[in-house]
This record gives structure tokens, sequence and C-alpha cells, in this order.
């Protein structure tokens, strides 16, 4: 096969063509998601603005997973503990998140294939299927968190036990189920509307925390003093690790596929522009409040001495009081719920696209949902039974490690597929572009090892 067919529209995104780079023909049975695929119109001429709109909704699904209720544990006990000095951590990952989201949406666009799919035509089927096993750790350890997160919502707001919480989690398979059935906009809706509850929520509790803007804005500028404090580190790297989320990447290369786009090089282009605009303002939506939740731990708690708070239902019986509003702590686990809800919803997306993308298995979606949410259910029941909230917080920002300790399994195949042009064409990124990719994914390696050295040093 001659270069000439490696390049978009010349092989790789033609469904009966298997370019150099792959191993496999994609036929059209399997499309990512095929059930949503290319089902949302986009206008092919109009106003920029039309444009943007139609394109918006991947981003905001995607920038839930940086504002899970895992991130609150980590930004809350970084807060808590060290102040304002995290933010540089917050700030330094939202945008390796917004880098590593734009190269996920380039890779679904141009080459047609999600994430899981790509690593299953380019790697030995051994290799594939570590890769596999790695990413459905990581959606079990981020759908620990949302279980965790959700019951502790659920006992705030309405005095239901954890155990009790836990259970009733496993009912929103459902609410996906009827999400889905309306249409994948309907979706979208959902996920954005939960999204600006949070968003207003935690917005009122920076107004009321009112922190000095000096310290604040100190924050962002970066400390050696992360790195070489292993408490510091530990709780930096649980922050990357809830910012920057494995499954994240497998989930947007597939649904920037739902956009009804223009199949040739120009449609693609166009795509791939558009995506990345709406990926880039739903995470600075994200960087918003994953810095709202350590900056109003670090103005409530650490001002008043408490820099032992790492537990959620710590913060919300303490933020009244110390704000000396009633309703500080209502808002707290209403933005809480929120999260939950909203990061149970992509989490069973990104888990069926993993399943069909390496295994080529589908399964129904509450099929999926419940056993996903059952390998979740069954260590936060235990250690809650034995260890009560405490070992419940312990295992939350565990959790959060063991999601980072993932990423490398992503990001490294992600960065190798958008860098070769047989496998993307005319749409690999440049050189410079690559050489920052690269390094985003060093970094996490080096600081993943870092961590695991301290952790065996005890």
């Amino acid at each position: 096969m001659t270069m000439q067919a490696d390049l978009p529209g010349d092989g790789v995104n033609d469904p009966n063509v298997a370019p150099a780079g792959w191993r496999f023909m994609r036929h059209s049975e399997q499309r990512s998601l095929s059930e949503v695929y290319a089902s949302i119109p986009v206008p092919r001429g109009g106003s920029w603005l039309r444009r943007l709109l139609a394109f918006s909704g991947p981003g905001y699904m995607v920038s839930v997973g940086y504002m899970d209720p895992g991130n609150w544990a980590t930004d809350i006990a970084g807060g808590s503990k060290f102040g304002y000095t995290l933010l540089s951590v917050i700030l330094i990952s939202n945008l390796m998140a917004i880098l590593l989201q734009a190269l996920s949406a380039r890779l679904g666009i141009a080459s047609g294939r999600d994430l899981a799919q790509a690593c299953r035509d380019a790697y030995p089927r051994p290799v594939a299927l570590v890769l596999w096993a790695a990413c459905e750790l990581a959606i079990i350890a981020c759908d620990l968190a949302e279980v965790i997160g959700t019951a502790i919502a659920l006992k705030l707001l309405f005095g239901i036990p954890l155990i009790a919480g836990a259970l009733i989690t496993a009912l929103d398979a459902f609410l996906l189920l009827m999400l889905m059935n309306k249409g994948f906009r309907y979706l979208e809706a959902f996920i954005i509307v939960l999204l600006a509850i949070i968003a207003g929520c935690f917005l009122v509790q920076i107004v009321l925390a009112a922190p000095p803007v000096a310290a604040l804005v100190a924050g962002f500028v970066p400390s050696p003093e992360i790195v070489t404090n292993p408490a510091m580190l530990y709780i930096a790297i649980g922050i990357i690790g809830a910012t920057v989320m494995p499954h994240n990447l497998y989930l947007h290369s597939s649904i920037v596929q739902t956009r009804n786009f223009e199949q040739d090089d120009t449609g693609r282009r166009s795509a791939i522009r558009w995506a990345t605009a709406d990926s880039t303002i739903a995470l600075m939506l994200a960087l918003f409040v994953n810095a709202a939740i350590l900056i109003v731990a670090a103005a409530v708690f650490n001002a008043h001495g408490k820099t032992d708070v790492q537990e959620i239902a710590q913060a919300y019986s303490l933020l009244s009081p110390l704000l000396g509003v009633g309703i500080a702590s209502v808002l707290f686990a209403v933005a809480l719920l929120a999260s939950g809800f909203n990061s149970t919803v992509t989490a069973t997306l990104a888990g069926q696209i993993v399943m069909e993308g390496f295994l080529r298995i589908r399964i129904p979606h509450w099929a999926r949902r419940l056993l996903t949410r059952a390998i979740a259910i069954v260590p936060v029941v235990v250690v809650t039974a034995f260890y009560g909230e405490k070992g419940t917080a312990n295992l939350l920002i565990f959790s959060q490690v063991v999601l980072s300790m993932q990423l490398p399994f992503a990001v490294i195949p992600l960065v190798q597929f958008v860098s070769d042009r047989r496998k993307v064409g005319a749409f690999a990124i440049s050189r410079p572009v690559a050489v920052l990719a690269w390094a985003v994914a060093a970094i996490i390696v080096a600081l993943n090892l870092k961590l695991l050295w301290d952790m065996i040093a005890g």
C-alpha cells in the first residue's frame, strides 16, 4: 500500500481499507458507540457560534472526570494541610489535561478509531490485553471514588447510612439507559446542567470564604517543596491522578465521533479545531471547580488551624460553623451529589468504550454498569464496616493515586498514535507539540516512579 493511501480521505477513514499503520480494517459495525455514531448534525455553514455549539458537549462530558468526588478528597486534603501551595499542581495538571484531551479528540476524528480500538489495532494481542486490564483497573478506581462520594452526599443531605448509600448508587445504570434512549444530546444537556450547579455552588462558597488574593495568586506559582516533601508529593500525585483521568482519553476519542461532520480533509480539520475549542473551554470550568475546592479548604480550614481535614464529611461539618453561614455546608453537599451523578454516567460510557474497543464485546449498558459498580461497591462496604468513615476517606485518596499510576498506560499510546503519520496521516501533530506531549508523558512517569519509591521506602 502506498503512502498516499495512509492519508485521511485515502484510507484512514475508509471503513473498507486497513491503512499501513493499522493491522485491521474498520468495518461500519465496529464504529465506536455505533448506536450514536454521527447522530448529531453539524451545520456546513453559518456563524462560528453555531458550529461551536454543534460541537459543544463532548468536552463537558470529559470535564466531569476532572471534578469528580475523587478530586474533592485530594483537593480538600491539599488545601487544609498545605494552604494554597498545591494550586500550582491543579493548574499544571489542568494544562496537561487540555493538551491530552485535544490529542484524544484528534485521534478519534483523524483515524475514526477511539483509543481502545487504536490500541487493539496497533499492538500485539498480549500488549493490548495488558493495556485493557490497566484501563479497567483505572475505571474501577474511578468508580470507587464515585461510589464513596455519592454515598457520602446522600448521607449528608438525607441521613442515609454509607453502606445503604453505596448500594443505592447501583441504580444509576437505569439513569444512563433512560438518557441514552432519548438521544445523545439529552445526555450532554443533563451533564451540562449538573456542571452548572456544581460551579454555582462553589462560586457562592468562594465569595463567602473571601480568600486573600495575594496568597491565592502566589499558590499558582510552583514550589520546589512539592517534590521534596513526601507528604505533599503524595497528595500532589493524587491531584494529578484525580485531574488527568486515564479513562477520559478513551471516552473523548469516542464521543467526538457522535458529530456528523464532512468525512474529508477539510471536514476533519474543522472538526478537530471545534472539538479542541469545546474541550478547552470545558476544562477551564473544571480548573475553576478544582481550584475552588482547594481554595475553600485553604481559606476556611487551613486559615483556622484545621490542617488535618481530609474527609469530605468532616469538611461538610466544619464549613458552616467556620464561615458562619448555614447554607455553606448544604451547597457543598449538593455540589458533591451532582458531581457523583455526573461521574457515574461518563464512567459507564468509558467502560463500554474500553470493553468494546479492546475485546469487541458488547453487553447491555445496565449490565456493564452493574458489573463495574458491584466491583466498586464491595471494597466500600467492607472498609466502611471495619474502619468507618475515616477508612473510607483514606480509600478515596488511595483510589486517586491508583488512577495516577495507570496514566502512562493511556498517555504513551495516545501520544505515539497522534505523532505517527502512518496512523493519522496529515493530521499528525507537529514536532514541537510532539516534544511537549512526550515531556508531559515523561513527567507523569517520573512522578509515578518517585511515588512508588517513596511508598516502598515507607
